[in-house]
This record gives structure tokens, C-alpha cells and sequence, in this order.
């Protein structure tokens, strides 16, 4: 087990250091030269070359990257182009946001959609289990600017139930930081419980049908034990894949649904910084996403090992 930890651990950080040069180069090829966007249209040559090397745009990329790369690990994101102020600063104000709309997501949709997947894999043929199955297919398959719109016409504009923008001020009570979580959250909430129920639906079906599952029912097993013990032990690494994965979903949805919300959060600042051209706020949010992304692949990665048959039959042959 610890061998497989350290082996994962090496990759994840491979992964991670071509993300960042991924990230750099994407950067690097936007069109457009920064100093000029940032200084305006009637900006002269020489003001423009001032900022350039102000910025170190005059240097070769690969020492940028690299001051760049080592700055991150010491905790030092680079100052930001528009406002000059420290980019760690601008991520503590909005990456807290972003934290708390994930957060929420995940604690009413995860629940909800393993519930929802096990009802169905237990009431499999039924008109229930076809019923869900098809309304789970069709949000799943749901764009989720289209569920937010929907949201927004029915509960903010019909029945002004709602307010259309999540705005957050830094004092708000608990009733007004709710009324603006709801439609954000209930949106990517939709989605991300559509593709869990479906998935666990299929990995509690197909175990429902091995041949130890029918042995312990012959041996007079209640089924809420054989399903409870039998079948969900055995599901708990394909399951931490499917809740991994889609938590990791998250990081797109959550980049509509900032925007439709106009949601104070990290995709709604990097959304402005690219309009802005302010690349070093747009290389720490990428940053960011895409290792949320790597290092939640990993701990699903680590929870599936541990709780895979095979792996546990080898420790105990080698205990043996």
C-alpha cells in the first residue's frame, strides 16, 4: 500500500509539473502583447516597452516560467497586472467563495445521487428504476447554463423568489448567504447528482448480479444485508472514482455557473483577468483548478486501491 502511494504520489507530481508548463504556454501564445492591452490603445512605444520590461516580458519564457514555478512553491503568486496587488490576496477572497459553492454542491448532491443510484439498482426493471433512469439521462445530458437560466426565469423573474445574482457581501447573515448559494448550487447540484445516481445505479446493478451476491441470498442472507454489506463493500472503490470525477466536475460547471450568477468566486476571477489580460491571476486560477482536478483523480485512485478485492487478497497472500 505504501509503495502504491509513493508510485501515485510521483506521478501526481509529474502531472503536475506539465500542467504548470501547460498552463505557462497557454498563456504565452494568448494573442495580443499585455503591456499594450494593459496600457490602452493611445499608449506610446516607449511606455509600452517600459512595461514590458517592468513585467519581464522582455526575458526568454523559459526563465520566466521558471521564476514563476519557484515563486508558487515558495507562496509567492506575482502581483497583478490591473490592480498591483498581491494575486495571493485576490485568490483568499474569492477561492473561500468558490470552496463554499463546491462544498455545498457536495454535500446535498453526493447523498442524494448514492441513494437515488442504490433505489434504482435495487428496483432494477421496475417502473420506478425506467422512470429515473430516463430523468437522470436527460438532466445528465443537460447543459448547466441552460439549468441555470431556466432557474433564473422561473424563481428569480416569475416568481421573485430568488435574487438572479449571487452576490455575497463579507457581512452577510446565514439567511441571505443561502438565498444567494441556492440557484448556483442548485444547478451544478442537478447535474453532478444526474451522473452519480446513473453511475451507481450501473456499479450497484452490476454487482447485484455476481455470483457471491447470489450465493449469500441463497444462504438466507436478508437483502438489506447482502445489498448493504455485501454489495456496497465492494462498490466503494468504483464509487470514490465516480464522486471524484465528478466533484472534478465541478471545475468546469463551476466556471458557467459563476459566470451566470456573476457568483464572487475563483472561475468568475479568472473569467475577468482573461478579459482583462491579467495573466498572472489567469495562471494562478488554471493552476488551481487543474490541480483540485490531479490531486482529487489521486485520493480516488488511493481509495479504490484500498478497498479493491484483489489488492486486499494479494496482502493477505503475502501475510500468508
Amino acid at each position: 500500500m505504501i509503495a502504491f502511494v509513493i508510485k501515485r504520489l510521483l506521478q501526481t507530481a509529474a502531472l503536475l509539473l506539465v500542467v504548470s508548463v501547460l498552463v505557462f504556454l497557454g498563456c504565452e501564445i494568448l494573442p495580443g502583447d499585455v503591456a499594450q492591452v494593459s496600457l490602452g490603445q493611445y499608449a506610446t512605444p516607449d511606455n509600452v516597452q517600459a512595461l514590458r520590461i517592468e513585467l519581464g516580458l522582455d526575458r526568454p519564457a523559459y526563465e520566466r516560467y521558471f521564476d514563476w514555478l519557484f515563486g508558487i512553491l515558495q507562496g509567492d503568486w506575482g502581483r497583478s497586472i490591473t490592480t498591483k496587488t498581491p494575486v495571493a490576496r485576490m485568490l483568499s477572497e474569492r477561492l473561500s467563495n468558490t470552496a463554499l459553492l463546491a462544498a455545498v454542491t457536495t454535500v446535498v448532491a453526493v447523498p442524494l445521487a448514492l441513494i437515488l443510484g442504490l433505489l434504482m439498482a435495487v428496483g432494477a426493471g421496475r417502473a420506478w428504476d425506467r422512470v429515473a433512469s430516463v430523468v437522470t439521462l436527460g438532466l445528465s445530458a443537460t447543459p448547466e447554463f441552460l439549468i441555470a437560466t431556466l432557474g433564473v426565469l422561473l424563481f428569480a423573474v416569475q416568481l421573485r423568489w430568488l435574487p438572479a445574482v449571487a452576490y455575497l457581501s463579507p457581512g452577510s447573515d446565514l439567511a441571505q448567504t443561502a438565498r444567494a448559494l441556492f440557484l448556483p448550487a442548485a444547478t451544478l447540484s442537478i447535474v453532478v447528482m444526474a451522473q452519480i445516481a446513473r453511475m451507481t445505479r450501473a456499479i450497484i446493478g452490476n454487482l447485484l448480479t455476481q455470483p457471491f451476491i447470489e450465493m449469500a441470498t441463497l444462504k438466507g442472507v436478508p437483502p438489506r444485508r447482502v445489498v448493504g454489506v455485501h454489495a456496497l463493500i465492494n462498490a466503494v472503490g468504483p464509487l470514490a472514482n465516480v464522486v471524484a470525477l465528478n466533484i472534478a466536475y465541478l471545475v468546469s460547471g463551476v466556471l458557467v455557473v459563476e459566470t451566470i450568477f456573476a457568483y464572487p468566486g475563483l472561475a468568475r476571477l479568472m473569467v475577468d483577468s482573461v478579459q482583462a489580460r491579467d495573466l498572472p491571476v489567469v495562471q494562478a486560477c488554471a493552476i488551481i483548478f487543474c490541480a483540485t482536478y490531479v490531486l482529487l483523480i489521486f485520493l480516488a485512485d488511493v481509495l479504490a486501491h484500498i478497498y479493491d478485492p484483489r489488492s486486499n487478497l494479494e496482502a493477505a497472500d503475502r501475510k500468508g
